[in-house]
């Protein structure tokens, strides 16, 4: 049984099926043992649609909103008052230009992020995430955000594991973020999934604990961050690592080692008719790939279908 029908006949399907076959070929010469079959996936833009902005920010841009409209003061700091006035441009660049080596924009969110959901429980956060993916469109592809996961990410991720691979997620996006709704969308369960991190503190009150969200970020997982996140919870290096951005150079960067078989697929979003056409904040990282023999995954050429119900 073809596991990857979603995915078009040829050159980039066979790169992934071959490498499969040559990782699980018991006395071959680059066999691994299933313990050491570890596959890391970018999040946003690899596993879901991050156009025409990511989705933790739009769940984020709402508590903004919020905000701003119950302090004034905010209206006219940034990023409260791109919220406020709707300017999906400004929030959607400052993601570009930190993948472009700018981030001052970034740093702006940076601080007002935690501040947005300081001093919430987890159980909080958690119930909060469940119901913006209960109500939530995208506003471009008019289909709700938990129906905008894509399916052949979600049929390589089976057919992986079938392989004895053991799959995690290691994003950018804030890892309790993607808790919520990781296992319905991607079959991946929380323990699985790395990313970045609001800081946490734990509080005893009438006998009851709990864990509550600090005003500050823990750590930002992306660039550099990533291979020391996966190594801190892992304990391994992958063998397969699949990202879509400049973010995701350092994490493909340090799949596979000097002795063993890797394979580093990028997804390349090309295709306007079905899904967004972009390279904004992939140009390092289309390059890396050329140099360092990545795969690039069209996603007009080598993808039958983008969504789970859609051609």
């Amino acid at each position: 049984m073809d596991m990857l029908q979603s995915w078009t006949d040829g050159p980039t399907k066979s790169v992934i099926t071959d490498f499969v076959a040559r990782v699980t070929e018991e006395g071959g010469p680059n066999y691994v043992e299933p313990a050491a079959r570890v596959a890391v996936f970018d999040n946003d833009g690899t596993l879901w649609t991050e156009k025409p902005l990511v989705i933790q920010l739009d769940f984020t841009i709402r508590r903004f909103r919020e905000m701003a409209r119950n302090d004034s003061s905010l209206q006219d700091q940034q990023p409260y008052k791109a919220a406020y006035e709707d300017d999906l441009q400004w929030l959607s660049a400052a993601m570009i230009k930190h993948y472009q080596g700018d981030d001052s924009d970034l740093e702006l969110l940076e601080i007002a992020v935690p501040k947005a959901f300081e001093a919430v429980t987890i159980e909080d956060y958690d119930q909060r995430v469940k119901a913006f993916f209960a109500e939530a469109d995208n506003p471009k592809l008019k289909r709700p955000y938990r129906e905008c996961g894509y399916a052949p990410m979600v049929d390589l991720l089976r057919y992986l594991e079938a392989n004895d691979f053991a799959t995690y997620i290691a994003s950018g996006g804030d890892r309790d973020f993607m808790r919520p709704v990781a296992q319905e969308m991607y079959g991946i369960p929380p323990e699985r999934i790395i990313g970045s991190a609001l800081g946490i503190s734990y509080s005893v009150e009438g006998g009851q604990s709990s864990l509550v969200y600090k005003g500050a970020m823990d750590f930002f997982d992306d660039g550099p961050e990533k291979p020391i996140r996966i190594w801190s919870r892992i304990g391994r290096r992958p063998i397969l690592a699949f990202g879509n951005s400049n973010g995701d150079v350092p994490m493909l960067e340090f799949s596979g080692g000097p002795s063993t078989a890797s394979l580093g697929l990028l997804l390349l979003h090309d295709d306007a008719d079905r899904e967004f056409d972009y390279v904004a904040g992939a140009e390092q990282a289309l390059e890396t790939a050329s140099r360092q023999n990545w795969t690039v995954v069209s996603i007009k050429n080598d993808w039958n279908t983008v969504f789970s119900d859609a051609t």
